[in-house]
Order: C-alpha cells, then sequence, then structure tokens
C-alpha cells in the first residue's frame, strides 16, 4: 500500500464524505445524525492507522469491529419505534440518489486493483457489476422523482435488485480478504479495506448504502400498504 498514488486515497475519502453529506441530506440535515457519522469515521480512522486492522489472525477477525457496530446500529434502527420513525422520515429521494456514490467507489476498486490492493474479482472487470446501480441511480431519480413516470413497484424492484448487487460485491470482498476463512484471490487478496482510508468502505458506506436500500424497502412497501 505505500506505493498507492495520493490520488486514489483522496477521490475515495471525497467520496465518503460526499456519501455522508447526502444521507445528511436524507436525514433532513440532522446534527445528530451528522455528528454520529464523523466521529465513527474519526475513530475508525484513527484506529486503522495504528495497523489495528492489519493483524488478520486473531479470533474473532479484528474487522468485525469495522462492520459489526453499524450492523447492529442498523437494526436497532428497525427494532425501535424511535428508530421506525426516523427511517419513515428519510428523504425517499435522497436516499436514491446517494446510490450514485457507487460509480467513484466501483472506479477506487479499479484503481486499487491496477496496484494489487484488491483483486480483479471485485472490480467491474470480474465479478462485481455494482456499477450499474450508480449508473441506473440518476436515472431512477429523474423519471420517478422529477417526471414521476415511474410507479412506486418499480422503484422497489430497482432497489431489490441493486441490493442484490451490493451483497454481490461484499460477498466477494469479505471471501477475498486475507481472512482464516477466505475462499477467493489468493493469489492477490483484497488487503485495501484493511487501510486508512479504505477502511471507511466497510464501516460507512457501504452500511449508509445498505440502510438507503432497508429504509426505501420500508416506505415503498408502507406507502403499498396504506394505498
Amino acid at each position: 500500500m505505500e506505493n498507492l498514488p495520493s490520488y486514489i486515497s483522496i477521490v475515495f475519502g471525497l467520496t465518503t464524505i460526499l456519501t455522508t453529506l447526502i444521507f445528511y441530506k436524507a436525514a433532513g440535515n440532522s446534527k445528530p445524525v451528522l455528528l454520529v457519522i464523523l466521529i465513527w469515521l474519526a475513530v475508525q480512522a484513527l484506529i486503522a492507522s495504528s495497523g489495528f486492522y492489519t493483524v488478520t489472525d486473531t479470533t474473532p477477525p479484528r474487522f468485525l469491529l469495522l462492520v459489526l457496530p453499524p450492523l447492529l446500529g442498523i437494526a436497532g434502527l428497525f427494532m425501535s419505534p424511535k428508530g421506525r420513525k426516523f427511517i419513515d422520515g428519510l428523504d425517499l429521494k435522497s436516499l436514491t440518489i446517494l446510490h450514485t456514490i457507487r460509480i467513484p467507489v466501483e472506479l477506487v476498486l479499479f484503481f486499487l486493483f491496477t496496484y494489487k490492493a484488491v483483486p480483479e474479482l471485485m472490480t467491474f472487470e470480474g465479478r462485481n457489476f455494482d456499477i450499474l446501480s450508480g449508473i441506473t441511480a440518476p436515472v431512477i431519480f429523474y423519471f420517478a422523482f422529477i417526471r414521476k413516470q415511474l410507479s412506486r413497484k418499480i422503484i422497489l424492484i430497482w432497489n431489490v435488485i441493486c441490493l442484490g448487487l451490493l451483497i454481490n460485491i461484499v460477498s466477494n470482498a469479505i471471501l477475498s480478504a486475507p481472512f482464516p476463512f477466505q475462499q477467493f484471490a489468493f493469489d492477490q487478496p483484497n488487503i485495501a479495506v484493511l487501510y486508512f482510508p479504505f477502511i471507511w468502505l466497510p464501516c460507512c458506506v457501504v452500511p449508509l448504502v445498505l440502510l438507503s436500500h432497508l429504509a426505501a424497502f420500508r416506505q415503498l412497501s408502507n406507502y403499498k400498504n396504506k394505498a
């Protein structure tokens, strides 16, 4: 990772900031939401900078500290009345446009592949088709919310497909990382996500993308039930 050009880290850092700002807007410019995300990013940056996550042979994996808290947080939102109220108040338009950040994420992954920091299967030249979610997001946004020519059913189907693409790349990324349960890419494992700033991908960007899909499912389903 020492030979990695600085522009790759900068692009990804800006992508993370953009993701945070779009979600902040979706949450009605909630300062507590922004503060929680920024603190989480700062804490993980400090931990990763110490090399903590580069130790991959521990049980349980240290990587869980990156992904488990946000997943538990998302689960907590759906399980509590206040959490569900928060989810129902998120702006669906902003949640939809948030998925455009998947374009720069995929470009960063490709750059990382060229510098042997992730395997090819994590790029659009391999098994990762998640860039399609980013490309189609502004199209869905335009025809659903500007032209109002798409039904909520179509928006729901699009979210389902894009969630499937997200699960696909996340699964391949985890199984390509140098953990005891690694299954793929032994010649070039996924090491980028063990270093700053790329640890922000599993600890912030992916959880916010996931939450955006799940919140959309709930809002669209509730609308259908009320109709």
